[in-house]
């Protein structure tokens, strides 16, 4: 099971410079203006060989004054129930504001670890604000200026030491996992219960009474695998109503721990935002996709052509990955429940396909012969050979050209959809990687 940090803290004190720091990435929208981050904070950190999953809230914020703290305060909680580890980043320079008295109470009562950053101090003489920090609370501040990277190795050091050890999961090897995901009241813990044919999980109409991760072994009518299902009973006082933050925070490990997982879409709302965070949590952790639209019994006109427009739909959303199987059910009713477990087996089955070397290149020679990659500046790229990379996590392919650097994402993605053409790789992610022959 892998770690999550939360990283919390008030508008502007450089949470997302620190993300970014953290992740080696840019994804973030980095500007000076309070609350702008909008793009999904989600990455892998890595330090010393050790990789845990880092989520930014200030992603999540409903920009708006009146509600605006009171939304930091409702992530800060969650960040607390979900996370292994707090990261609660102050700015140095400001010192510490009342807002962040507030926050550090709520750390303090939720008993949890906490590591203290005091962002922004770009030089030393920044260095001798850090005394107030002690009045939190919540221990030692770090010093770090998450802009210049100063400071942040001492912080990653600690962040590792302060880490609990997850346990091994006693899973045995080679069973696949199956997760159940999706936005809260989307019927998760409904199409479990229909699988496993009794209420072992709480189902209730109150979004998000679902806690840690369980998994229970399914071994029945052929089957054999592990449902990932991230059920519990939630503190009822803490019940955020559809919180999008929260529904993200819950699906991470459930996310991470699978290799199959199955998106369950509410067929009377349609796909929205957030399901669409859920789909890209899924392709950033390159997992397989089945996606189950729900409550289909309660969809009045069922023709082909409904069902047609919702699939166009959904695939439009979720392109440029389109090769996936879409099957329209109902946990209540148990309609094509049975089909939503064959198919995650398949699709776990075309994860591991190997294509051999001889095979690959038959078919797909002729094909770059007939559509090259376009030339550039006078240079023409040939591709010679291409064969697939034994024992990958997902299907790999490697093409190799004398000028690797010139083919461009649309050809990669142009060879990726032959492949898929010839042979059966739905469900699941592929790699592209051309190289140097």
């Amino acid at each position: 099971m892998g770690n999550l940090v939360a990283i919390v803290g008030r508008p502007n004190v450089g949470k997302s410079t620190l993300f970014n720091r953290l992740t080696n990435s840019r994804q973030a929208i980095v500007s000076d203006v309070a609350g702008t981050t909008r793009d999904r904070q989600y990455g892998k950190c890595e330090w010393t060989g050790h990789e845990f999953s880092v989520v930014d809230t200030g992603g999540w914020v409903v920009n708006s004054d009146d509600i605006f703290e009171e939304e930091i305060r409702k992530q800060v909680v969650i960040a607390t129930e979900e996370a292994d580890l707090v990261l609660f980043v102050c700015d140095i320079r400001n010192g510490v504001t009342d807002w962040d008295m507030d926050v550090a109470q709520i750390l303090r009562r939720a008993k949890m670890p906490v590591a203290l950053v005091a962002n922004k101090a770009d030089d030393n003489k920044d260095h001798y604000g850090q005394y107030e920090f002690y009045k939190l609370g919540l221990g030692d501040p770090y010093c770090i200026s998450a802009a210049t990277g100063s400071g942040t190795g001492d912080l990653l050091d600690k962040v590792l030491e302060m880490l609990p050890d997850r346990p091994n999961d006693d899973l045995e090897e080679g069973i696949p996992r199956f997760a159940v995901v999706g936005r809260p009241n989307a019927g998760k813990s409904s199409l479990i219960n229909a699988f496993i044919g009794e209420d072992r999980n709480i189902v209730t109409d109150i979004a998000g009474t679902t806690r840690d991760s369980i998994y229970t072994r399914y071994d029945k009518f052929g089957f054999d695998f592990y449902l990932v299902d991230t059920a519990g009973i939630r503190r009822k006082n803490k019940v955020v109503e559809d919180l999008e933050f929260y529904s993200v925070m819950r699906s991470i490990r459930a996310i991470e721990n699978s290799d199959v997982c199955i998106l369950m879409i509410d067929a009377t709302r349609g796909i929205e935002a957030q399901d669409m965070n859920i789909f890209q949590l899924i392709q950033k952790n390159n997992k397989s996709l089945v996606v189950v639209v729900n409550k289909w019994d309660l969809v009045e006109d069922k023709s082909q052509i409904v069902i047609d427009t919702f699939e166009q739909a959904i695939r439009k959303r979720m392109a440029p990955f389109v090769d996936f199987p879409i099957i329209f059910a109902s946990a209540l009713t148990k309609q094509r429940i049975f089909r939503v477990l064959e198919t995650a087996k398949q699709v776990y089955l075309n994860r591991k396909v190997r294509i051999g070397t001889t095979k690959l290149n038959e078919v797909m020679l002729p094909i770059v012969e007939a559509t090259p990659p376009p030339s550039i500046k006078g240079k023409y790229i040939k591709i010679k050979y291409v064969s697939q990379v034994p024992d990958t996590q997902i299907p790999t392919f490697i093409f190799y050209a004398n000028l690797p650097q010139y083919v461009k994402e649309p050809y990669r993605r142009f060879l990726e959809n032959q492949i898929r053409q010839h042979w059966t790789l739905t469900g699941s992610p592929i790699n592209v990687f051309i190289r140097q022959k």
